[in-house]
């Protein structure tokens, strides 16, 4: 695609980049058949093809965002099921996140939805914060289906029905020693992952423990950083990055890391990503890239170690594949292989490639469109007839868990409830404890 960026422009690092994404795109289209919003909408502009033409204009002529175009790059998944497609290597996801952080700064959205994006910006990213708000979310609940006839009070609406109606008790960050040390990682410690599901984290020490690893948890460590980042809030996004790396920088430098490990894929992908956010940062460039050099999916370790044989207790598994983990990290093969060397029999949907709604905070901020999207893939996990759907990423398990009856666990629960740990606890209906 032809571009006409000023040399003033280009001397601006974020515009220069995106200019080189932007020039790589050559209208093929072939993002269209994998866009889930496109999919459903019909619009061009809610295409990626579609959105980088809205962003070169915007950016090229140095525009104050038009209420039409945030609209349409609001609907925007960052699923990035495009650049999978793409045989042009356009890194929309670099290119989306600049316009994000462009209208952030140039466009003054109305009053309610600054108020709903500063409240998840200040509540989302704090377990504790967030623990108090799903308790509060108790009281709110009966008014969701009111709320929810007001476009202006839908994302309030959505959080009500979202937040579950218990919590489990949270899984201390304790560093944890393998009886036999191959190495030692640090396990990301997450946000609101440790909040709705705690059982996630007590999964993964147990396996990572029993397949000779070292677990410590970094102090100072906080959330990644990805939900403001994709709400276009880069300078808050960039704090949190800068402290995460020093997080890991001391435990690197003190006592050797071979792995950052994360159990949520959307996670993973922007902690990958620090390097590329960071790269201009002359204090952090060359830390931030080793940090995104040593960040890896939990699937991506286990999957190259010695653990005991599984036993699978005849289940079949429906595994959703979370957007952030196959589009984001390009991880495709390491879960299911390691479902299947458990014994388990592993099915996947005919949409496996596209979007849940989930989306990080779009299932808060786009509910209608999210809750289409999430019906759909219910119902084509549902005709797999599996006993239990696993997935790497805890919005993804949080967006389908409402709308089955089919237990949704993470992938490292089934794994190690298989290689000698307790059952999931959304499996304990069906399988006592004397069956771990």
């Amino acid at each position: 695609m032809q571009t006409d960026f000023t040399p003033e422009q280009r001397a601006d690092p974020a515009m220069a980049a995106s200019e080189g994404v932007i020039r790589k795109c050559v209208h093929c289209g072939f993002c269209t058949a994998t866009c889930p919003t496109y999919l459903l909408l019909g619009d061009e502009l809610d295409s990626p093809r579609g959105r980088i033409y809205l962003i070169k204009d915007m950016l090229e002529n140095e525009r104050v965002p038009s209420a039409e175009v945030v609209k349409h790059i609001d609907r925007c998944l960052s699923c990035l099921s495009c650049m999978t497609t793409c045989p042009s290597g356009v890194n929309y996801m670099h290119l989306v996140d600049h316009a994000r952080a462009y209208i952030n700064d140039h466009h003054q959205r109305r009053w309610t939805d600054r108020a709903v994006r500063g409240l998840l910006a200040w509540v989302l990213p704090s377990p504790g914060r967030f623990r108090l708000a799903v308790r509060a979310a108790a009281l709110g609940r009966p008014l969701a289906p009111l709320l929810a006839r007001f476009d202006a009070l839908k994302p309030v609406a959505a959080m009500l029905a979202l937040a579950p109606r218990s919590l489990a008790p949270p899984v201390p960050a304790q560093s944890t020693k393998a009886v036999a040390t191959r190495g030692r990682v640090a396990l990301l410690q997450g946000c609101a992952e440790p909040v709705l599901r705690p059982e996630f984290r007590a999964a993964a020490i147990r396996l990572l423990n029993r397949a000779g690893l070292d677990v410590v948890f970094a102090p100072g460590e906080q959330c990644c950083g990805a939900l403001v980042h994709h709400m276009g809030r880069e300078a808050d996004a960039l704090t949190a990055a800068r402290r995460n790396v020093d997080a890991w920088t001391r435990e690197i430098e003190e006592g050797g890391l071979i792995a950052i490990v994360v159990t949520t894929s959307g996670c993973g992908t922007t902690i990958k990503n620090y390097g590329f956010m960071l790269r201009d940062d002359a204090d952090y460039a060359d830390k931030a890239a080793r940090v995104s050099a040593l960040a890896r999916d939990i699937s991506e370790v286990l999957v190259d170690c010695d653990l005991p044989a599984g036993d699978a207790r005849g289940l079949t598994v429906a595994y959703h594949p979370a957007c952030s983990l196959q589009h984001g990290q390009k991880i495709v093969d390491a879960p299911k292989r390691l479902l299947a060397r458990a014994g388990f029999t592993v099915r996947t949907p005919a949409d496996a490639h596209l979007c849940c709604g989930s989306a990080g905070t779009y299932n808060i901020l786009q509910p209608d469109i999210a809750g289409q999207l999430g019906d759909r893939k219910v119902a084509n996990l549902a005709r797999l007839d599996a006993d239990v759907i696993a997935t790497g990423n805890i919005g993804c398990a949080t967006q389908i868990g409402q709308r089955t009856a089919t237990p949704v666990v993470h992938t490292i629960e089934l794994i190690d409830w298989a290689t000698g740990g307790p059952v999931p606890i959304r499996l304990a209906g069906r399988f006592s404890t004397t069956d771990s």
